[in-house]
């Protein structure tokens, strides 16, 4: 036929994640994936970032940091504080040099600067010009020591950042007793500046952890959210499908009972034979009921609704009718003799084409009301296609309902799995979408599909 719709298969709607990092080039952004991606233990700081340049950046900033603070620790140590050219040497190396180890060990990096910067103090105390210059730690050595505190805070847990701190206080306060002459002291002022970047870098580490933590129970929440809609769906087609093959055994049994009066004269071993197959139609039916049960999760009656027929393609013109008086322009396409032809389909095949067709108009009217819509549906000799497209929705924006349980294309696709057909989903350049189905009648092409 020249009218039947072409499915096109390959096509699906398939929307990328929304990553952090997909959320634009922005600082915030950027932040925020710095924030979500800390370092594990015996790992770089910010290993786990997406991207090679953000696992490079706190290599890059202390390697600066180390280039800048080691020929001026050099200079000042020896101009302004008049300690000799060897000692300042030594002593620069040790208190920069190993600020290249907080980016992976932190905690051994402040033990060592620590250690040399006690050394450079006590040095210092006879150095010529000391009475005139911050004792007993120089400019140069807060300025590194600070950077150590943020590598630590971004790090560490809070015992570890506590600790640091409060040592940092005792060695600054035992180096007090030591003090030269008219030297301004600055260990109040590194003790307070250390506590301020401890706090404010694990704040920040905290807040990253909690963003990683609420982004991975979003990511556990939707999987759980999937799979329970799944299950639902799944339980929901059963159901149905109970009331289809349940008029079948049941007229099965009824014509194993009634074959010896319906048939005299039939042979003793006969009749057994159709006893039996009356009592296993029987025990069928018991069996489904109780499956049933448990798939309903109660042992309640059925809703009125439930007990009332299985539509199919013959109700679709009822259907459309329904969704047009509700104000949603819908415009129904059935190929000649197809309410009659789809009596002769399967129960399964008829059931999903009339449930294909109405959660795809129920989609359309959440998401894009007032917009035209066209349904139609082709049977032939060997399969059934379904194919419901709408236009863009009336108005500049739509806001897109968010409150629905997803059962929609959910649905689709596991009736059209229990057929044996295909589904093909997908948004239209003029901002319309598009449901095609094709749902085969027999074995064959069934096995071809």
């Amino acid at each position: 036929m020249s009218d039947r719709p072409r499915i096109r298969p390959g096509r699906r709607n398939r929307e990328r994640p929304r990553t952090p990092e997909a959320a634009g080039p922005g600082v915030a952004a950027q932040l925020g994936v710095l924030l979500r991606t800390p370092a594990r233990a015996a790992e770089p700081l910010l290993a786990q970032a997406p991207r090679p340049w953000q696992r490079m950046l706190p290599f890059a900033v202390v390697g600066v940091f180390v280039v800048t603070l080691l020929p001026v620790t050099i200079t000042v140590l020896t101009l302004n504080y008049g300690l000799g050219g060897g000692w300042s040497g030594a002593l620069g190396v040790a208190q920069t040099v190993p600020l290249l180890l907080a980016v992976t060990r932190p905690v051994r990096a402040w033990a060592v600067v620590l250690l040399a910067d006690t050394v450079g103090a006590l040095l210092l105390v006879q150095a010529d010009h000391v009475a005139s210059c911050p004792w007993p730690w120089p400019p140069m050595t807060i300025v590194g020591y600070l950077l150590l505190m943020v590598c630590l805070g971004l790090r560490e847990s809070v015992r570890t950042m506590v600790g640091v701190w409060l040592a940092t206080g005792a060695v600054g306060g035992a180096l007090e007793f030591f003090r030269p002459a008219g030297a301004s002291t600055t260990s109040a002022l590194l003790f307070v500046l250390a506590g301020v970047m401890l706090a404010l870098t694990g704040a920040l580490r905290g807040y990253g952890d909690a963003q990683r933590r609420i982004a991975e129970q979003e990511t556990i929440s939707e999987a759980e959210r999937a799979r329970r809609t799944l299950l639902e769906e799944r339980a929901r087609i059963a159901r149905e499908l109970h009331d289809v093959v349940a008029h079948h055994m049941s007229v099965i049994t009824v014509q194993a009972d009634s074959a010896p009066y319906r048939l005299p004269g039939m042979a003793e071993p006969v009749q057994e034979e159709f006893a039996a197959i009356a009592a296993s139609a029987r025990e069928s039916l018991g069996e489904m009921r109780r499956l049933l049960t448990v798939l309903r999760g109660d042992g309640t009656e059925r809703a009125e609704g439930e007990k009332a027929p299985q539509p199919g393609i013959d109700r679709l013109q009822q259907l459309v009718e329904a969704t047009v008086r509700a104000g949603q322009p819908v415009e129904l396409s059935l190929t000649a003799g197809a309410a009659g032809a789809a009596r002769t389909a399967p129960p399964a095949v008829d059931l999903s084409a009339y449930r294909i067709v109405q959660e795809a108009l129920a989609n359309v009217v959440r998401h894009a009301p007032g917009a035209a819509t066209r349904v139609s549906v082709t049977v032939d000799a060997d399969e059934v296609l379904v194919l419901v497209v709408n236009g863009p929705a009336r108005g500049a924006v739509v806001a897109l309902e968010g409150s629905g349980t997803g059962h929609g294309l959910v649905g689709m696709r596991e009736r059209v799995r229990l057929t044996g057909g295909t589904l093909d989903t997908g948004p239209l350049p003029d901002g319309g979408f598009r449901v095609a189905a094709r749902l085969p009648l027999n074995d064959a092409t069934r096995e071809t599909a």
